[in-house]
């Protein structure tokens, strides 16, 4: 009985290790919200602002940013490789 308890944890945290574990994951959640902040910020920014060229120009750098940083999160995510979240934030 023993064995098989043991055997059946060996088994759970192999399947646990194969699916990516929790640093890509991890990663992948920092590097979109930070895009998300970058890109609230900007939001903000056209927000407080009357010129509606900069509220628009503003509007899509938020958009843009909120877009790159969710592809580079799923990158991070995709790859298995917390790195890349430090070669986000070099690109930014």
């Amino acid at each position: 009985m023993k064995f098989m308890m043991r055997a059946a944890c060996a088994a759970g945290l192999l399947a646990l290790a194969a699916c990516g574990g929790n640093a890509d994951d991890q990663a992948a959640e920092n590097i979109e919200a930070a895009g998300e902040n970058q890109a609230d910020a900007l939001e903000a920014q056209a927000d407080a602002t009357s010129n509606d060229q900069l509220h628009d120009a503003l509007e899509s750098q938020a958009d843009n940013i909120e877009d790159a940083a969710e592809a580079a999160a799923d990158r991070a995510d995709d790859n298995d490789d917390a790195r890349i979240e430090n070669q986000l934030g070099n690109a930014m």
